[in-house]
């Protein structure tokens, strides 16, 4: 490692709100825990202002960034090339910035997967999901969930034609891919959802704004996994509802864990072990 600020890597989150994110905590343990010798900051960013402040974060040199609410649409936009992932969800949560290039990818939806199998112990093949919400955040586990060989997976969100064309990006991908045809995608009314469910994942921005949980509790199996991505107080209002009504709730730090390694890895060519900072940040959190 050197001592020498400047030949330090620079790396920062980039959202508004912003002063509540625990990435630059993790990105440090992962930077102590691989011998990676970065710097990783939180930038609060003007709501009109995201294009100009990538552009002046480029222009100073910095190696990469990862992007949360709500400029994950404008960040896809702002790319000069984009990974598979990122073209179908058209949302991105990581830049790679090298000689000026921007390329963008998203680690939303394998956080998401790897923190529900792996972290959670549920495995999600042959399951019915819901998933609410089309936005960002959305957008961005869609593909990957997809992969992971659910049974049905129905989309709900407030605006449903947001949550129709991207059920169509998918379908016209799963088309493609026949690891996907087994999985039935339908998209539904949010205050009309049918059926219940194994896993409901809460994409949507309720949480964050304290408003009440957007679909009725009928939706939930017995001992369903509820899963809100939010995590922290603002996820607490949903962690009580599906405790209340007999699921299983999970909050969404183990996804921010494990979407965080896979953009270190990305930036650094260096896996960190998620499964241990994650650990690590509950016991801290407790």
């Amino acid at each position: 490692m050197t001592s020498d600020n400047a030949a330090i890597d620079r790396y920062f989150v980039l959202g508004n709100p912003i002063a509540h994110s625990r990435s630059p905590q993790i990105h440090a343990r992962f930077a102590e825990l691989t011998g990676q010798a970065i710097d990783y900051q939180r930038c609060l960013v003007p709501l009109d202002g995201f294009a100009a402040t990538l552009a002046q974060l480029v222009q100073d040199g910095a190696r990469g960034c990862n992007v949360t609410v709500p400029f994950k649409f404008e960040a896809f936009q702002a790319a000069d090339s984009q990974s598979d992932r990122a073209q179908l969800a058209q949302a991105v949560n990581t830049l790679v910035i090298e000689n000026g290039s921007i390329h963008a990818d998203n680690t939303d939806g394998i956080g998401l997967v790897n923190d529900i199998q792996v972290n959670a112990g549920v495995p999600l093949a042959g399951r019915d999901v819901l998933l609410i919400g089309a936005g960002g955040a959305g957008a961005g586990v869609l593909g990957p969930l997809l992969a992971a060989g659910p049974r049905r997976l129905v989309l709900v969100n407030r605006t449903p034609a947001k949550a129709e064309a991207l059920a169509a990006r998918h379908r016209a991908h799963a088309s493609l891919q026949t690891v996907l045809q087994k999985t039935e995608l339908l998209v539904q009314e949010l205050q009309a959802v049918e059926g219940d469910f194994d896993v409901i994942i809460n994409a949507s921005a309720s949480s964050l704004a304290g408003s009440a949980v957007p679909v009725d509790s009928s939706v939930l199996k017995p001992g369903a996994l509820a899963y809100d991505m939010m995590y922290g107080p603002s996820a607490a209002g949903f962690m009580a509802w599906a405790h209340a009504h007999g699921a299983s709730p999970r909050d969404g730090l183990g996804m921010l864990v494990e979407q965080a390694a896979e953009s270190f890895a990305l930036w650094r060519g260096v896996r960190p072990p998620a499964a241990q900072v994650l650990q690590e940040l509950r016991l801290l959190l407790a």
